[in-house]
């Protein structure tokens, strides 16, 4: 195992790389998938909203059978890294169709969605799971681990970053019949092609990059190759293991609660700025881009908070802020705080508050898979297995569920509010205004609330820097004692 010595840079970036391709589709599914089907095609928010919802049942049986199967795997390329090649052909090609429907009707549209969210998300999972393990296994060093997820989760919203960019500025830019671009249905497909491009440029490269690795990396145990129904059995077990860990019971139940809430504020993204801030398409791109790159500067500073004041102080830091700076805005609008629609104050005031937003969540989002790495360590002491798959295809899952759960809700909502769909629906001089308040009541301080659920769960963890210490002790004595 690379123990605690210190990586590379060269693969620490490879690495990090990785989940360019991440943020490259959670920005896809998130922001733009609910609004391409629901206000572009026609398809009734329920409707879209359900079939995200299907797509992320799947996800709750794919991810663990992925982090199941790659715990066990045994290969001269080691656990992980078969799962990340195989992933690459299938995932371009689901990512690209799920943009380039053939088919019209409403229902046809709805079973398109499904099917190709689904294979879209089987593809992720079989990428996404291994190689955050990957990343459990690479270092056991406190202070490490968190720099390397800093990378990993500085990439993805890089992809973020570069998904909204090109989005607003080459693909949905606007046309004599389009004043807002991103109505225009003909946009989507070439849109997708380029990012499912780089998704698999970006996956070859981690998985390339990271080779090196390989042989210090954990071994699988030593156990005849199972039947399907052992393999099933053995899956269930692994999760039963995972679910009895107190501190990841907390961890988990309060991420999947946020990460739900994430989902549907960014489905609502563009219905906010189009209707409710009435932003022009750069106006937009800057105020969105905000979040991104704060993010992305948090993620850097995030690894020193940790050494001062530790991971759980950053997770309830990080989980506090996201709810506070999501409400402020829209309440402050309907309280006529802020400026009228139009002002050039408000799209500044809105950019500052995003971006630091952005900075203060970095600090859970990189604590989070930070905390889970340890808990790793902790579950083999009480265990004696490592299953770092396993507890990282819950935050696989979990992630997902920002655009699986948070979907739905986010469907289900617009249909509550009776918000109108269609291409023809241009600006806010189309919708009642009533139905533009209950959106921003909705996007605001409704979802936002559901954040602080996720502090509560936090201040439950008891896993500190001085007990992982003492755990890695007590893990390699144990390791020596068995060699």
């Amino acid at each position: 195992m690379a123990a605690s010595e210190k990586l590379r840079f060269d693969v620490k970036l490879a690495f990090g790389a990785g989940q360019f391709a991440e943020g490259l589709k959670n920005v896809a599914l998130t922001t733009f998938l609910l609004f391409f089907y629901n206000q572009v095609l026609g398809v009734s928010g329920s409707l879209a909203g359900l079939a995200v919802g299907i797509a992320l049942v799947v996800d709750a049986f794919t991810d663990p059978v992925a982090g199941s199967v790659s715990d066990h795997w045994k290969s001269p390329q080691g656990r992980r890294h078969p799962f990340m090649y195989a992933s690459i052909l299938p995932l371009m090609a689901a990512f690209f169709l799920l943009f380039n429907p053939l088919v019209s009707s409403e229902l046809g549209l709805f079973v398109w969605m499904v099917a190709f969210s689904n294979a879209t998300r089987l593809a992720m999972s079989l990428y996404h799971v291994p190689h955050i393990a990957l990343g459990a296994e690479m270092t056991e060093d406190f202070h490490e681990r968190s720099k390397l997820v800093g990378y990993r989760m500085f990439f993805s919203y890089l992809g973020s970053l570069f998904t909204f960019v090109v989005a607003f500025l080459v693909f949905f830019v606007p046309t004599p019949e389009f004043a807002n671009g991103q109505l225009n249905a003909a946009a989507y497909a070439p849109f997708a092609m380029l990012l499912s491009i780089l998704m698999g440029i970006t996956i070859f490269w981690s998985a390339w990059g990271t080779r090196s690795v390989i042989p210090s990396l954990p071994k699988p145990p030593d156990e005849p190759r199972p039947s399907v129904g052992q393999a099933l059995r053995r899956v269930a077990r692994d999760i039963r293991a995972a679910g009895e860990n107190r501190s990841f019971r907390w961890l988990f139940l309060g991420v999947l609660v946020v990460f739900a809430a994430v989902g549907v504020i960014a489905g609502l993204d563009l219905y906010v700025f189009t209707y409710f801030w009435e932003f022009e398409r750069g106006t937009m791109l800057v105020v969105i881009a905000a979040y991104v790159v704060g993010v992305m500067l948090g993620t850097l500073v995030a690894p020193a908070f940790f050494s001062r004041f530790g991971k759980k102080a950053g997770l309830i830091f990080g989980a506090t802020s996201f709810p506070l700076f999501q409400s402020t805005p829209i309440v402050a609008r309907l309280m006529d705080w802020f400026p009228e629609n139009g002002d050039p104050t408000l799209a500044v005031l809105l950019t500052v508050l995003r971006l630091v937003q952005g900075a203060c969540t970095a600090h859970a989002l990189v604590a989070f898979s930070s905390i889970v790495a340890d808990i790793v360590d902790e579950h083999e002491l009480e265990s004696g297995q490592r299953r770092e798959g396993t507890f990282f295809a819950a935050v696989a899952f979990s992630a997902k569920a920002t655009s699986g759960l948070g979907g739905v809700v986010a469907g289900i909502a617009l249909d509550v509010i009776a918000w109108p769909r269609g291409a023809h629906i241009q600006s806010a001089a189309d919708i009642a205004p009533e139905t533009i308040i209950n959106l921003g009541l909705v996007y605001g301080p409704v979802i936002g609330a559901f954040g602080l659920f996720s502090v509560w769960c936090y201040s439950h963890l008891r896993l500190t820097r001085a007990r992982h210490a003492e755990i890695l002790e007590e893990l390699a004595v144990r390791r020596a004692g068995s060699a």
